[in-house]
């Protein structure tokens, strides 16, 4: 007894079908909408970005549909929007949630707690990486950095910061967004679903009352770095080589400065080369740290 293709569930190769169209009024929405980013470029190859993000504000990702219609008006091939559509990952290739949770899990919030968070999310939620919950609320994701180390472990949804997390607190967060209960960002402006985040990153005006107002902020150490990257600096501190002298200047004295001869430490202290010591051309006359 002999089985078809089918069957076995053996792929024949057949071309895939074209991508469905738009409904002619959302095309002619479309169309205006992307007229308006176009034309803010020199070159209209330029819109594409934005064009991927307006199209993943009407159906929440970016389907074959979304990506014909860049290319159609943009005069690219499929290929090409594809090749950039798939590069980024803040395009979905796939339906996701009203709600896009980010757990960062690079270097400094997975020690301070982003792994644990992102583990315990993923039982809670019963979702892995990349998936959306059944009733299409949450999309989880792990980040590699939300760029607010300041605040580790940061998650973010839709994009604004959730700062200073437990697996507790996030356990929470997660549940308030499925039950539709208003959640407040700890900084930035009120939540909206990603569709509309999107069509935000495509560049048109985010029109929420005082969203524009709202923004986050630096955090202690950014601000630390901040004034000393403006020379605003505390009275220096010198250190005086280990001749049992004095660790720091009396408040309100004049700052030491170091003469030639002072080093603060061994690693700093001159050696001989052979441009000074014509008795040693070879080099240093003894290895650092001896």
């Amino acid at each position: 007894m002999t089985t078809s293709s089918s069957e076995r569930g053996v792929s024949l190769g057949m071309p895939e079908l074209p991508a469905p169209a738009y409904p002619d009024d959302v095309r002619e929405r479309l169309e205006r909408d992307a007229r308006e980013l176009i034309a803010r470029y020199p070159d209209s190859r330029s819109a594409l970005l934005p064009l991927l993000h307006l199209v993943q504000s009407e159906e929440g990702h970016v389907t074959r549909t979304g990506m014909q219609f860049c290319a159609d008006m943009l005069h690219l091939t499929t290929a090409e929007v594809t090749a950039v559509a798939t590069f980024y990952t803040m395009y979905r290739r796939k339906p996701s949630g009203d709600y896009q949770v980010g757990v960062c899990t690079n270097t400094l919030c997975a020690v301070m707690g982003g792994d644990a968070i992102f583990e315990e999310l993923q039982e809670h939620l019963g979702v892995g990486n990349g998936e959306t919950t059944d009733d299409g609320k949450v999309t989880l994701e792990h980040i590699e950095c939300n760029a607010a180390c300041d605040f580790a472990p940061v998650v973010m949804v839709n994009w604004e910061f959730f700062d200073n997390q437990t697996p507790a607190s996030a356990k929470s967060l997660v549940d308030d967004l499925r039950a539709g209960r208003d959640v407040e960002p700890t900084r930035g402006a009120r939540l909206c679903t990603f569709k509309e985040t999107a069509r935000i990153l495509a560049g048109f005006p985010d029109e929420r009352p005082g969203a524009v107002e709202a923004s986050g902020s630096a955090g202690p150490a950014s601000l630390v770095g901040l004034r000393l990257a403006k020379g605003e600096t505390a009275p220096a501190r010198v250190v005086h080589p280990r001749d049992g002298g004095p660790h720091d200047e009396p408040q309100g004295s004049a700052v030491h400065e170091p003469s030639p001869t002072e080093h603060l430490s061994s690693h700093d202290a001159p050696q001989d080369t052979s441009a000074s010591d014509p008795a040693h051309p070879a080099g240093p006359t003894a290895e650092e740290g001896e």
